[in-house]
C-alpha cells in the first residue's frame, strides 16, 4: 500500500489547506470585481458571460472527464497496467479537446442568443456587452477540458495536492490583472485575464504528468474499448451532473429580472461564497474518495466500500452541519466583510446577504448529492443520478417560478436550498437496495450529538455577534462569533465522544509522546 494510502487524513487535510487557499484567493478576486464594479451593468454582463462557457463545459463535458475518465482510468490502471491506461488517457484527451473546440467555436458564433437565453431580463446595453465578453471567454471550454482531463489523470495515480492548487494559480493571474491592467483595459481586459487564467490551469499540472510517467500519444479512435465504455457512461451521467449548473443558469435567469439585472450579482456571488464554504471541505473530500470509490468498486470490494462510504459521510455531517448554522446567522457580516465598500453599497450587501442565508440552508443536501454521485459513478451507475437530477431540476424551475416574486432574490435561493436536498434524499434512498446503507443506530446516535453540539455552537455565535455588531469594527464582529462558534462546537464534540475528535485528540497525544 502506497504512503498516501495509510495517510488518508493527512492528504485530505493538505489538499483542504490548499483548496482554502486558493478558495480565499477567489473571493479576494470576486472582491476585486465588487469594489471595481459594484453590482451594476458591467459586473452583472461579466458574471453571466463568465458562466455561459461553464455552464456550456459542465453540462456536457465535465461529466465525461470527472465521472467517467477515473473509474475507467482506474479500471485499466488495475486490470492491464499503466501501459495501456495511459494509451487510454492520450485517446481520451484527444476526444474531449476535439470535441470542447467545436463547442467553442459554436458558442461565439451564438454569444448573442445565448446572452438573450441566460439572462432574458437584461436591457439592450447589458446584453450587448455580455454577449461581446461571452465571445473573449468561450475558449476558457477548450482549456477547461485539457485542464480537468489532467487532473482526472493526477488523481487516479493518487496525486492529489497539484490538481488542488490549480485554482490558486489561475486567481492569482486575475488578481494580478486588477492590480496592473484593470484601469488601462477595464472589463474587456478582465475577460482575456479570465481566459489566460484558465489556460494556466492545464500548463501547471504538466510537469506532474511527467514526473508519474505519462506521456501523451494522440489518438481520435472512438471505438477503442476505454471510449466505448466512456460513452456508454456518458449521457446518463451527464444528464445527472446537470443540476448544477443548470440550476445554477436557471436562478441567474430569474435574477436577471430583479433590480435591474443586480439580482444576478448578488445570486452569483452568494453562490460563490456559499461553495467557497461548502467546497473547501466537499470538494476535498470527494476529490480524495472518489478514486478509492472506483478502485473498491473494480476490485469488488462491497464491505470495504460500504465503510469508506459511512466514515465519509459521517466526517461530511461533523464539519457540514455547523457551517451551515454558522453561514445562516453570519450571512450578512461575511457578505458586508468581504465584497463591502467601493462600488458594493448597503443595498448590494443587503441582497447578496439574504440569498446567502438562505442559500446556506441547502448544504446538507449540496453535501450528500455530491458524495452519494461519486458511488454511483463509481459504480459506473449514472441512471440513477440522472433521475434524482432531473426531479432535483424541475422543483428548482417551479419553485423559483412561485418564490421569485414574493421574496425576491431569497425566493431563489430558497429553490436552489430545496433542490439540493430533494436531490440528495433521492440518492440516499436506492443505498439499502445496493447493500451499502450507511445508516445505521451508531450512526443515528452520532448526527443527534452533533445536531445538539451544532445548537450549542449558533447560540453563541449568535448572541456573541449581536454583542459585538454594535461597536465593533467589521473584521472583529465577523471574527469574535466564528472563534467562539468554534470553541464551543469542538468542545461539545469532545463531550459527546465523536469518533473523528477522539483520534484526532490520540493522534496529538502519540506525536507529543513522541517528541
Amino acid at each position: 500500500m502506497s504512503e498516501k494510502r495509510k495517510n488518508p487524513v493527512k492528504i485530505v487535510s493538505l489538499m483542504m489547506i490548499i483548496t482554502l487557499v486558493g478558495k480565499v484567493l477567489g473571493l479576494f478576486r470576486d472582491r476585486l470585481l465588487t469594489i471595481n464594479y459594484g453590482s451594476g451593468m458591467e459586473a452583472s454582463a461579466f458574471l453571466t458571460a463568465s458562466r455561459i462557457p461553464r455552464v456550456f463545459f459542465d453540462t456536457v463535458f465535465a461529466s465525461a472527464i470527472s465521472a467517467c475518465l477515473i473509474p475507467v482510468f482506474s479500471e485499466y490502471l488495475q486490470k492491464k497496467g499503466k501501459k495501456d491506461a495511459f494509451k487510454f488517457a492520450g485517446n481520451f484527451i484527444t476526444v474531449m479537446a476535439v470535441l470542447c473546440a467545436a463547442l467553442t467555436v459554436l458558442g461565439m458564433i451564438f454569444s448573442p442568443q445565448l446572452t438573450a437565453f441566460f439572462a432574458d431580463g437584461y436591457d439592450q446595453e447589458t446584453a450587448q456587452l455580455c454577449a461581446a465578453l461571452t465571445k473573449i471567454m468561450m475558449p476558457t471550454i477548450f482549456f477547461t477540458g485539457i485542464a480537468f482531463s489532467f487532473v482526472g489523470v493526477l488523481q487516479s495515480l493518487e496525486e492529489f495536492n497539484v490538481p488542488a492548487a490549480i485554482s490558486l494559480v489561475s486567481n492569482c493571474a486575475v488578481i494580478l490583472y486588477y492590480f496592473t491592467l484593470n484601469d488601462k483595459y477595464g472589463i474587456y481586459g478582465l475577460a482575456v485575464a479570465f481566459l489566460v487564467a484558465w489556460l494556466l490551469q492545464a500548463v501547471v499540472q504538466v510537469p506532474s504528468l511527467i514526473r508519474k510517467g505519462f506521456r501523451f500519444i494522440p489518438s481520435l479512435s472512438l471505438k477503442s474499448d476505454g471510449m466505448r465504455q466512456v460513452f456508454k457512461l456518458m449521457l446518463p451521467v451527464m444528464v445527472s451532473t446537470w443540476v448544477l449548473p443548470i440550476n445554477q443558469t436557471i436562478n441567474s435567469k430569474f435574477g436577471s429580472r430583479l433590480f435591474d439585472g443586480a439580482g444576478v450579482t448578488a445570486i452569483e456571488l452568494a453562490y460563490n461564497l456559499y461553495t467557497v464554504i461548502a467546497g473547501v471541505f466537499v470538494l476535498s473530500v470527494t476529490n480524495y474518495v472518489f478514486p478509492r470509490f472506483s478502485k473498491e468498486n473494480a476490485s469488488g470490494d462491497g464491505d470495504t466500500l460500504k465503510k469508506t462510504l459511512r466514515d465519509t459521510m459521517h466526517t461530511t455531517m461533523l464539519i457540514v452541519l455547523p457551517m451551515t448554522a454558522g453561514l445562516a446567522v453570519m450571512a450578512r457580516p461575511i457578505v458586508d466583510f468581504i465584497y463591502g465598500g467601493g462600488e458594493f453599497d448597503a443595498f448590494s450587501v443587503d441582497i447578496t446577504s439574504r440569498a446567502l442565508m438562505v442559500m446556506s440552508l441547502g448544504m446538507i443536501g449540496y453535501a450528500v448529492q455530491s458524495v452519494l454521485s461519486r458511488v454511483y459513478f463509481a459504480a459506473k451507475d449514472g441512471k440513477t443520478p440522472l433521475l434524482a437530477g432531473v426531479v432535483s431540476i424541475v422543483a428548482n424551475v417551479l419553485l423559483c417560478w412561485i418564490l421569485t416574486e414574493p421574496l425576491d432574490v431569497a425566493g431563489i435561493a430558497a429553490a436552489s436550498a430545496i433542490s439540493f436536498t430533494v436531490n440528495g434524499v433521492l440518492l440516499s434512498i436506492p443505498l439499502r437496495r445496493r447493500k451499502l446503507n450507511f445508516v445505521d443506530r451508531g450512526f443515528m446516535l452520532d448526527m443527534v450529538k452533533i445536531v445538539a453540539s451544532t445548537l450549542v455552537m449558533t447560540a453563541g455565535v449568535y448572541f456573541t455577534w449581536r454583542w459585538f455588531s454594535g461597536f465593533a469594527g467589521k473584521l472583529i464582529t465577523l471574527a469574535v462569533p466564528i472563534v467562539v462558534g468554534l470553541i464551543l462546537y469542538f468542545l461539545m464534540a469532545f463531550v459527546f465522544r465523536l469518533p473523528e475528535l477522539t483520534l484526532a485528540i490520540g493522534f496529538v497525544k502519540k506525536k507529543l509522546r513522541k517528541e
